[in-house]
Order: C-alpha cells, then structure tokens, then sequence
C-alpha cells in the first residue's frame, strides 16, 4: 500500500516540499443545504495548465456540525473535455494527489489528458495545506507499512490528533470526494486509484454507484476484508516466495531457492520485519530482483536482493546488511507523505486480531498473541508468525488509542460499472493475490497482469502493456 520509498527516491527525484503543519483546526461548518464549492482558484504553482482550489468539507460527515476541513484541488483547464473528469487517487495512506497532477496527465497519460480533464485531491490529513504532522512517527517510519513505530510515537502523534482521530478514515474521505464531484458540477466521472486509492475508489463506488462512470484500479487493495486479516498482511507474505521463485526462474536462472534462503533467514536473524520492509521498498528500484545496477537511486552493485538473500543465508551477510542500510525508513518530508494520516486511516478503517478501533487497548496484546501462536506455518512462509505480528500496521495500530471504527462499505461487491483491474506480477506491496479477490466482487471487470511489473503500473511500468490497457478501456 506504501505510495514509495521516499527517503530513498531522494537521491534520484527532487520533489518539491514546503513542509507541513497540523491538520487545519476545525470551523463552523456551512449552513446545510449550501452547494459545494471551489475557493480561492488560482494556477497551480509549477504545473502550467492546471488550476489549485480549496474545497470546504465537514470535518465529520455524519455530523457537520462539528466543523470543516479545507482540502486543496487540482483541476485541469481544460473544463469542456470530450469525455469528462477523470478523478486520479493517490496511495498511502498519506500521500497527497495535487503536485502530480501534471506528470500523471502529461508524462504517464498524455493520450487520455486529450479527451479527459483529470482531477486530483490532496485527501484530508496529506499535502501541503493539511498534513498531519507527527514528528517522531514521521522521523522512524516515514511512508513505510511495514517498520513498527515505538509505542512512544505512536502515543505522540495520537496527541496530535486528540479526538480528530476519529475524522480520517476511508470513510470520510468518500463523503469528500462527492462533495468535490458536485462542486465540480458533473453527475458523473471516471475514477482511477492507485494503491490505496483503489480502495477509496471502490468504496466511493460502492456508496455512489450512479456517478461512477468506469472505474480503473492499479495495484490492487480489496475495498473489503472479510477474512479479517488483512492487515496482518498473510497475503503479501506468501507472495513473497512466489515472487522471489518467478525473479529466479527468469533466464538466466539462478540455480538455488531464494525461498527457502528467505525462509532460513527469517528463523536465523533477529530482523526478519526489516528484511521484509526493505523487500517491499526495494522492488520500486528493480522489479526483476536481480540487477546490481538497478539505477532510480541505488549506487552501482548495490542491488540484486536475490543473491543478497542467498549470501547471507550462506554466511556472507554484508550486501544484505547494506540494503537494510539504503532501504532504512523515516525522514519523508511530511507534505509529500504524512504517516499520521496513514496510521490514524489504518487504525480507523481496519480490523484487527483484537477487533477494532473501537476495542478496549488493554485486551488488545493478549489478543494478538493469541493469534501469534495460532497462525499455522502456511499462513506466513517463507516468513513466521512473528513476522506477521510484529509488521508495522500491527504494532502501531495496537497502541493507538481508541477511536470510532469507520462505517463498513454497504455491499462487499462492486457496482456493475465497466472496471479495469491491473497489476504487476511482481508487486509486493499490494500482491497480485489481492487483485485477483477483488476481481471476484466486480461484476463487469477485467484484470489485465503485467508480467515482471511490481507497484504502481501507470506510474512505473517499465514497458507499455499496462497503460495501453488503461488507454483502451477509456479511450476506446
């Protein structure tokens, strides 16, 4: 679900970041019945062609007496597009939608900002005007899932929020982007999530299924988790093997099991929830596993994580060590990507082995060790139970203090608008697993899987085969 490895993708893309503040204080909401709008439009700094707005919304939708948050709007100039408004949602949770407006339409899609005006949103706690701000959870964890925070910054940043924490989850944010849909004027629109922003896509959909018009969703993670396990992340865990093996298999191959060499390492070494955080972040730099010359930010001979594995199985520790080093997590620029915003969503949204948000904290651990204990072999190899306990979704959430539990979609199956599901192979992050079981809720969906891609397809794919699906599906 992770957006990037920021702190590492410094040393290759300066993006611009003026910093961040708390979230805005709350006002008086506006009166009921007054129609939406977008204030203060001027061009966005940097991204000619582009308009930045503020959009007024209610801090609680289910009671907008208790105030509004403002949230910054991109919009293209181009209002009289042939086919419409393509709303394009960013991952994270964290990440803010409004400073790539311009390289998703011009340098990723140029072919659908022909005929589409793209709209994006930095959603409520990210960006430049909002961010949540919690210094010590963004100084250790950054845009990182997977590295466990100290239950001491966890404990500072839900002080930051104070009651507000119960204000942005999912939930809230799909009242927001109807909000912008009628300030916008429109019935209608494509919606186009990456990431996370698949989730908020297909949970807007699912609330409103009439102004949906066709729904893209890129690196999938299900709107629904009725397993609940989830955010224990047994998904992307058993990927891990299947996603090693295929890196390994392709010629030429390597000629050993990098499973089982992640297997040993997981029961040998004290950091097996590093390891696995940096296999997350590495595979934004090298989808194939196998380059030491990966470019994007890594310094020559540093990568190809596969032989990193199976040197420090066999004694030899070092470039594994290394990798660990470069992949370390912390240190985002909080306008680019608020980890306060992440953990107050994820601890809002999800369900946990001691239930909710809405759970008593001191029941919560001998709840989770109970499922430590429990959890089958199978459930998590080539990594153990500890592992999936000790991932940062876990850990962070099972301090953080109590909060409303978000509203659960209405219906686990997406509404019967045309959906394009893709997603690479190789992907870690949201595995292609997950895309597969949100196909199975999508009445009029298609997935297209872009071999030996990982995250993010119509951001990073290395070749063309997933974005001419995007084209065709849209532009067709």
């Amino acid at each position: 679900m992770r957006s990037r490895p920021t702190a590492v993708l410094a040393l290759a893309l300066a993006l611009a970041a003026s910093g961040g503040a708390p979230a805005a204080a709350a006002t008086r909401a506006p009166a009921p019945g007054n129609a939406p709008r977008l204030g203060d439009p001027h061009p966005c700094a940097d991204q000619p062609g582009y308009t930045c707005s503020m959009l007024t919304v209610p801090l609680d939708h289910r009671d907008p007496s208790k105030g509004t948050l403002k949230l910054q709007v991109a919009a293209g100039d181009n209002a009289r597009a042939p086919k419409g408004v393509l709303l394009s949602l960013t991952g994270g949770p964290g990440q803010p939608g409004v400073p790539y407006i311009r390289r998703m339409a011009e340098e990723r899609l140029p072919e659908l900002a022909e005929n589409y005006r793209f709209v994006t949103i930095d959603q409520r706690g990210t960006g430049e005007y909002g961010a949540i701000d919690c210094p010590k959870l963004q100084a250790e964890v950054g845009s990182s899932d997977i590295e466990p925070p100290t239950p001491d910054a966890v404990g500072e940043c839900a002080g930051v929020l104070g009651e507000r924490r119960s204000y942005y989850t999912t939930e809230q944010t799909v009242g927001d982007l109807d909000l912008l849909r009628r300030a916008l004027g429109i019935r209608t629109m494509v919606v186009d999530g990456v990431s996370y922003g698949t989730m908020t896509a297909a949970s807007y959909a699912v609330a409103h299924p009439r102004n949906v018009n066709k729904m893209v969703l890129d690196s999938v993670l299900p709107h629904v988790d009725p397993q609940h396990d989830d955010l224990l992340y047994l998904t992307g865990l058993r990927a891990t093997a299947r996603v090693l093996r295929d890196a390994c298999t392709t010629a030429p191959a390597c000629g050993f099991d990098p499973a089982e060499d992640l297997a040993w390492l997981a029961r040998h070494r004290p950091d097996p929830v590093l390891i696995w955080d940096m296999l997350v972040s590495y595979e934004f730099f090298d989808p194939t596993y196998r380059n030491p010359n990966p470019g994007g930010g890594l310094p020559d001979g540093s990568g190809d994580v596969v032989t990193a594995l199976h040197q420090a199985r066999h004694g030899d520790p070092a470039r594994l060590n290394a990798l660990l080093r470069m992949m370390n997590s912390g240190g985002d620029p909080v306008a680019d990507y608020s980890s306060g915003l992440h953990i107050a969503t994820v601890c809002g949204d999800g369900h946990f082995p001691w239930g909710t948000s809405e759970a008593p904290v001191a029941g919560r651990q001998p709840a989770l060790e109970r499922v430590r204990r429990t959890l089958p072999a199978r459930a998590t190899w080539p990594f153990t139970a500890d592992t999936a306990v000790g991932n940062g979704f876990i850990q962070e959430c099972l301090h953080w203090p109590w909060a409303r539990h978000t509203a659960e979609p209405r219906n686990d199956r997406l509404p019967a608008v045309p959906t394009l599901l893709i997603n690479g192979d190789r992907d870690l992050s949201t595995p292609l697993e997950w895309a597969r079981e949100e196909l199975g809720r999508a009445p009029r969906g298609a997935l297209v899987v872009v071999k030996g891609a990982s995250h993010s397809i119509q951001n990073r794919e290395r070749g063309t085969r997933g974005r001419e699906a995007v084209y065709r599906f849209l532009d067709g």
